[in-house]
């Protein structure tokens, strides 16, 4: 391995992570972080950064022998985790760009050192990610307890090495290849390089639905930190899981569903309007129907996922060569939407529940809550690929007056003179 790729992959992971951990930090700051006691701040923008980088974070608790703490967190901030993204993909693509066809050694090459350096740089904030906070408990019988007995409550939490490790590396190596199969101008290995017209145009198109979905989200999010108050906890969502509820409007607008439950004090971080529909001890169906009726400005999600669907058809069909048929516009989007829509499920989901119990009998001081939010894969997935399918065949047709790639103009026929 060359040192010019140790060098651009030290640059792509030093600029991922500088760039997760700005924003990290930035958004829990506008959450109130920044008071947490023992000086914590710095050990949950690592954590924070840890589960955007697929890594996994552990919380425990207890009061030694007289309470335990029952608790899980699964959770991905999205938007810390599209930055890093991003500056990792844009950087590793850079060095790549004005070949059409590149050996698969140099592309492995280019890919150990970067993999490896965001394993080490991933191992680094794991082990500073963790932390344990006591709790009050109020007049509980555990706090009467705890004072007699020198055994206050504590709730805490660290990185999983291993398993942040195995995510992690699955994080990268996906990227990567989204990375390659996004980017016209990244090279391929030749015997690849047939299947570009297939892959290439449908899943540039797809990635650019998820981040025009993201970029009219951070125009509604600035319009409402404007109008309505609370800017701090508006500009905490767009920069910690702004892409979780963006993304999951695209689902709900083609017809898909979710389900969940919002019970005791916390919650999420989402509009009302979701957490009416989530509040309760029972799971509840998240849809446009459920959603609008309580608020029929929710048909809005069906027409925007209309118009920005078919213009990603369109797109798809300019950036193809002009030989590929309508039908297979179509499968080529449906299937690529499709995949993109099953990332989203499989990343967008939330689990979270904390209960603190006194000698393993009950909630102690209302501290006990659960959040969830989970998809129907199979019915966001099935209902992806028909509206990917049809914009795609509806695009291939608005695109054909369109000049592209492949089209070749008839000479003008010579006047007799």
């Amino acid at each position: 391995m060359s040192a010019r790729a140790w060098r651009d992959a030290l640059v792509a992971v030093v600029a991922a992570f500088a760039l997760m951990t700005a924003v990290a930090a930035a958004g829990l700051a506008c959450a109130g972080a920044t008071g947490l006691p023992g000086g914590a701040f710095p050990r949950v923008v690592a954590a924070v950064v840890v589960m955007a980088a697929g890594g996994s974070v552990e919380v425990t608790g207890g009061a030694g022998f007289l309470a335990e703490a029952d608790a899980s967190l699964s959770v991905l901030p999205l938007s810390v985790s599209l930055a890093g993204a991003l500056a990792a993909g844009s950087l590793f693509l850079r060095p790549l760009h004005n070949r059409a066809v590149a050996r698969s050694g140099e592309l492995l090459t280019r890919a150990g050192p970067l993999v490896l350096l965001w394993l080490l740089a991933l191992t680094g904030a794991a082990l500073l990610a963790r932390q344990t906070f006591g709790i009050s408990t109020g007049d509980s019988p555990v706090a009467d307890l705890a004072e007699v007995l020198d055994a206050s409550p504590k709730v805490g939490f660290r990185a999983a090495l291993p398993a942040t490790l195995g995510f992690g590396l699955l994080w990268i190596l996906g990227l990567l290849l989204i990375a390659l199969l996004v980017s016209r101008r990244a090279p391929l290995p030749a015997r690849l390089v047939r299947f570009h017209a297939a892959v290439r145009p449908a899943a540039f198109a797809t990635v650019s639905l998820l981040l025009a979905y993201v970029v009219l989200g951070v125009v509604v999010g600035l319009v409402v930190a404007a109008t309505r108050g609370h800017a701090d906890r508006t500009f905490a969502v767009i920069l910690l899981g702004l892409p979780n509820l963006v993304w999951l409007g695209l689902t709900l607008g083609f017809g898909g569903a979710w389900e969940g439950k919002v019970e005791g004090p916390f919650g999420l971080p989402v509009p009302r309007l979701l957490d009416e529909v989530l509040r309760g001890t029972d799971p509840s169906r998240v849809d446009v129907a459920s959603l609008a009726e309580r608020d029929s400005r929710a048909w809005w999600l069906v027409a925007v996922a209309a118009v920005l669907l078919l213009a990603t058809g369109f797109l798809a069909a300019v950036r193809s060569p002009a030989g590929v048929r309508a039908w297979q516009h179509a499968l080529h989007l449906g299937v690529a939407l499709a995949l993109a829509t099953l990332m989203v499920c499989l990343l967008a989901g939330v689990q979270a529940r904390f209960g603190l119990s006194l000698l393993g009998i009950g909630d102690v001081g209302g501290l006990g809550g659960a959040v969830e939010l989970r998809p129907l894969l199979w019915r966001n997935v099935g209902l992806a690929l028909l509206w990917g399918a049809l914009a795609g065949f509806l695009g291939a047709l608005l695109a054909r007056p369109v000049h592209r790639r492949g089209l070749v103009e008839e000479p003008p026929e010579a006047t007799e003179g």
